[in-house]
């Protein structure tokens, strides 16, 4: 079990842009993802997802964790279905953009006993979605308001009110397949108010859109449904943040 990922990400920051690859479990590819994974230097698989049809996870994450080094940290569409002992960490999230308590705090509350007897290092993370065009799943399934994609002062003011709070990694996610990344006004809003490690993930598809998040002050790059469609963007886009940094 790789022990201290919180700690490395901290190490990194504002010296490395870290990338992470988004893994539905249900449409998990190991020869594409793993092989490509692996000859990238991906820094980190998140897995997860809104809704989960296939008994997938545990193998998905087994798979990862027997075939490559690197750290695998749960991604949690919901608790406490989603806590499995063989990963690494665990997101733990609080959807701090939406006023639906149960994803605030009340499911977070049932999974914490589940957590407290696994191994898994627990992060704790803000999550906050982002208005992209279009519902996502994740938008659907929180049944919660995303913050306007125009309102950059409200985006700052949740990002710095879960900083606070004690939160230790802020998530903006514009949602998978969302039509749109967050923008780079709200990434550079959002990080130039916060401390802590901000993670930017949704829409974000190419290696274009990639570079223009790390030049907006993304800490952490997330691709997932993107690399469902095409996995060499894997490739591509590792190669260009490893280019940047």
């Amino acid at each position: 079990m790789v022990k201290n990922i919180y700690s490395s990400i901290l190490s990194q920051k504002g010296k490395k842009k870290l990338f992470a690859i988004l893994i539905d479990p249900d449409k998990f590819n190991e020869h594409e993802i793993v092989s490509k994974s692996i000859a990238a230097n991906v820094d980190f698989f998140l897995v997860g997802g809104s809704i989960l049809m296939n008994d997938n996870f545990e193998m998905c994450i087994k798979t990862l964790k027997e075939k490559t080094t690197i750290p695998v940290i749960i991604f949690p569409g919901n608790f406490p279905q989603q806590i499995n002992k063989h990963a690494d960490g665990i997101l733990f999230l609080s959807l701090i953009s939406g006023r639906n308590s149960e994803l605030l705090i009340g499911s977070q509350v049932i999974a914490a006993p589940i957590i407290k007897s696994t191994e898994l290092e627990v992060i704790s993370t803000g999550y906050m979605l982002i208005e992209s065009g279009r519902t996502t799943a994740a938008l659907y399934i929180s049944n919660t308001h995303p913050i306007p994609y125009e309102k950059d002062e409200i985006a700052a003011a949740t990002a710095m009110a879960g900083e606070m709070l004690g939160l230790k990694m802020i998530y903006m996610d514009a949602g998978s397949g969302a039509e749109k990344c967050v923008s780079t006004s709200m990434i550079k809003k959002v990080s130039s108010s916060i401390k802590v490690p901000l993670i930017i993930g949704g829409g974000i598809n190419s290696v274009e859109k990639a570079i223009i998040v790390c030049e907006a002050g993304a800490d952490i790059i997330v691709i997932g449904n993107a690399i469902e469609k095409d996995a060499t963007l894997i490739t591509e886009i590792a190669n260009a943040i490893h280019q940047f940094n």
